[in-house]
């Protein structure tokens, strides 16, 4: 019974040091982080075993090799004579059955120690790795520090080998986007965070991303006050007026020289005073329109009028962007702009989408979860269209893209205006 004990032990401690690896190696610094400022036990050692994973998993070798080397020794040693014994009892002969039962007990001991030893801690190190690492991380860091000769020499000729080989030494931590979007929607599935609290994580995270021709609104929709009109014309379209800033131009949408405050023109009415336009022009950003989202949300809060120009390398005006054009493009659209704007995507019940061609591109790729090149030229759904197509379509026109085929059925002039897109595996399921 003291050598059965003996043999259960050493499959523990491998099954220990097998769990401290995994959960280790498996913990998220940021999550370590807070614990450790919550002054968790063991936290702190556990971001430092964390931080250098070479001599940690040296230590964690060490441990594990010495382990599997005496255990084996020792059981066959213990049960492999008897078990022989046993079989040659039974009528096999000796010189068979010795090596049949070391070779049995050692079977019998590697499965035991793969399950109990390797697989059982693993499974269990991944269900709580940050906890799991606090508490084995004191145990580990003085195991590591009492092997220290063995360990520095395994660590040393490690980081050799990688550097003969032209490889980083060090842990390279490193979040792709893809992984941020998992993670938030991971923790949407297990009830963490609500979906319109995903969107909104999402919406923040394609800001830097996206170029203000994304958010703006285009020259075709923009209202605007044309200096050539008189004060009676233009003071008569005022109370049908729906923004409260509006760009100012002379003669063309081409020669805006300004923004206007409605409310500055309509208490100067209201107070009986000349309408002078020109005296409540207020200068206004103009910007590029390859500006980042970032980059234009920066100038807007040091602007006198949260509003900005936009216009391309020709210094042609092809719209415009305000504080609220940004804050939809995270929370999405308000009830008073839903009035005038129609949803940009609509989920037809046989799983296709109806998506408008003003639609951000990214935000088309998020709903059909498909992936646009990094570096792009265009901005939009119809943007898309016409870079894959590389000509104005017609009703009809189609193609395919990472599984889905998306046509072109309606258009508003020249303008693409709204694209059906379905996976191609319906579409077959459509012709049988």
């Amino acid at each position: 019974m003291v050598e059965l004990f003996i043999i259960l032990l050493l499959i523990s401690l491998n099954g220990l040091f097998a769990l401290s690896e995994l959960a280790i190696a498996s913990a998220r610094q940021t999550r370590l982080k807070a614990l450790a400022s919550e002054n968790r036990p063991g936290a702190r050692r556990a971001l430092a075993l964390a931080a250098n994973p070479g001599r940690f998993l040296s230590a964690v070798q060490i441990g594990i090799t010495l382990i599997s080397i005496v255990n084996g020794a020792y059981s066959g040693e213990t049960f492999g004579k008897d078990t022989g014994e046993l079989l040659a009892a039974a009528g096999i002969p000796h010189n068979i059955a010795e090596p049949i039962g070391y070779g049995a007990v050692l079977l019998l001991v590697t499965y035991v120690s793969v399950i109990v030893g390797e697989l059982v801690p693993k499974s269990v190190a991944l269900r709580n790795p940050e906890i799991i690492a606090c508490a084995v991380a004191p145990f580990m860091a003085e195991f590591a520090r009492l092997a220290g000769p063995v360990v520095w020499f395994l660590d040393t000729s490690t980081k050799l080998i990688f550097r003969a080989m032209g490889q980083p030494t060090g842990r390279a931590v490193r979040v792709t986007e893809e992984e941020l979007h998992t993670l938030i929607a991971e923790a949407e599935t297990a009830g963490v965070i609500e979906e319109g609290e995903r969107n909104m994580i999402s919406g923040v995270m394609r800001l830097a991303d996206r170029s203000v021709i994304g958010l703006m609104t285009p020259r075709k929709d923009v209202e605007w006050i044309n200096l050539d009109q008189s004060d009676g014309e233009i003071q008569s379209c005022l109370p049908t007026v729906r923004h409260s800033l509006l760009p100012v131009g002379e003669g063309s949408a081409d020669a805006m020289i300004g923004v206007l405050r409605i409310r500055e023109l309509l208490n100067a009415a209201l107070r009986g005073m000349p309408l002078s336009v020109r005296n409540y022009i207020h200068d206004a950003p103009i910007v590029p329109e390859t500006t980042t989202a970032l980059e234009v949300l920066q100038l807007l809060r040091g602007s006198d009028v949260p509003l900005a120009l936009i216009h391309d390398e020709y210094g042609v005006f092809v719209g415009l962007v305000t504080p609220a054009d940004v804050l939809q493009a995270i929370a999405g659209a308000f009830r008073s702009d839903l009035r005038d704007m129609k949803p940009r995507a609509i989920l037809r019940d046989d799983g296709s989408w109806i998506l408008d061609g003003t639609m951000p591109a990214d935000e088309m790729a998020d709903k059909l979860e498909i992936t646009l090149p990094a570096k792009r030229s265009y901005a939009t759904t119809a943007g898309f269209i016409l870079s894959k197509l590389q000509r104005l379509p017609v009703v009809g026109e189609h193609f395919e893209y990472q599984g889905w085929r998306f046509e072109v059925v309606d258009l508003d002039g020249r303008r693409i205006d709204k694209v059906l897109a379905f996976r191609e595996n319906s579409l077959s399921r459509r012709v049988g």
